[in-house]
């Protein structure tokens, strides 16, 4: 049986995967986010498009033709005009939910600070295998890059691997992507292949290193996505008690990406918030618990429950083994007994 992996809109911590790489970029001082979807993109523009972070400027070009990585560029440059071409260009695929804000900042700065052509993130793997491996010169800059695929025997050794995250001068990107061509394994115009051609013609071709390789890793399959799902979730539950949330047994605790938690909260373990959770100061809920786009009051607590869109008001105590469907609002201060099952 075949099982597909939908990367751009698969939810990790509830939020679509595409979108944790957008909100990143959204740290950034960015003028504009260009999105390149294959055919029957809609609903990845649908989805980008409602769920963006307020105030980015994002648009979506369509590569019609999936000619590879070079191709997509070239696709998605068609939507900057000739007055932008002063500017810097971040590359980077929609399927690498772990990079981290500041690593992208410290990207652009060291590629603005050596006035380079490309400044591209690497990372240095036990096990490189299926990435494309960095080649460098004699003067230790970036050479080129090969695909795993094309790689001679000597170069698979190689442990540093390219993570498809590049900044780009942008007046030096067309005008490369145009001398790509497409004799390779997969017959395809590889985006890598721009840092060998501006090497060649004299350009600063640079790189910076990630710390943690985990932040460049991609989602490919249901392993993978599990690995990123739980480091994700570890960012997030040590966020919360950095400000003050207290969560008895952190790995059997989940709160999605879009939950917000007051101070003095308290997790008990296999505490599940799902979606817009709106969470006041001082709650405790749990063990067990599963509330999904449910909002507490202040001091609210709950046991063993199960709530969707359900609304808890401040000071109410709803006993274990209830279940609250949605619309259901608990009175302040009310006191619901175990094993119910509440309708509005």
């Amino acid at each position: 049986m075949r099982s597909s992996l939908p990367k751009p809109l698969h939810r990790l911590c509830g939020r679509p995967m595409i979108l944790h790489v957008i909100d990143a970029l959204a740290e950034l001082d960015v003028q504009r986010v260009v999105v390149v979807v294959g055919h029957g993109g809609d609903q990845v523009t649908k989805t980008v498009s409602e769920l963006a972070p307020e105030g980015l400027r994002v648009e979506f070009v369509e590569q019609v033709v999936q000619r590879g990585t070079g191709d997509a560029a070239a696709v998605a440059l068609s939507a900057f005009s000739s007055v932008e071409d002063d500017d810097d260009v971040v590359v980077l695929p929609g399927d690498t939910p772990l990079l981290r804000p500041a690593t992208l900042a410290e990207l652009v700065a060291r590629h603005r600070d050596r006035e380079a052509g490309v400044t591209l993130l690497t990372a240095e793997l036990d096990d490189p295998t299926g990435y494309g491996r960095i080649v460098r010169g004699k003067d230790g800059r970036v050479s080129g890059i090969v695909e795993h695929g094309d790689a001679t025997q000597q170069e698979r050794e190689i442990h540093e691997v390219n993570t498809s995250i590049y900044c780009f001068r942008r007046a030096l990107l067309a005008p490369a992507l145009r001398r790509l061509g497409s004799s390779n394994a997969q017959g395809e115009h590889y985006l890598t292949d721009v840092v060998g051609v501006l090497y060649e013609a004299g350009y600063p071709t640079h790189s910076l290193t990630v710390v943690d390789s985990m932040e460049a890793a991609g989602v490919n399959d249901r392993a993978q996505l599990s690995v990123a799902e739980a480091e994700l979730r570890d960012r997030i539950n040590e966020r919360w008690m950095r400000r003050g949330v207290t969560m008895w047994d952190p790995e059997r605790t989940y709160v999605d990406t879009d939950v917000e938690l007051g101070k003095d909260v308290t997790l008990l373990p296999g505490t599940v918030l799902r979606g817009k959770c709106r969470i006041a100061e001082g709650c405790r809920i749990g063990p067990n618990a599963m509330l999904e786009d449910t909002t507490m009051g202040e001091r609210a607590v709950v046991g063993t429950v199960h709530a969707l869109h359900a609304t808890i008001g401040s000071g109410a105590f709803v006993e274990s083994f209830v279940t609250l469907a949605p619309s259901v609002v608990v009175a302040e201060s009310s006191r619901i007994a175990a094993f119910q099952s509440l309708a509005p």
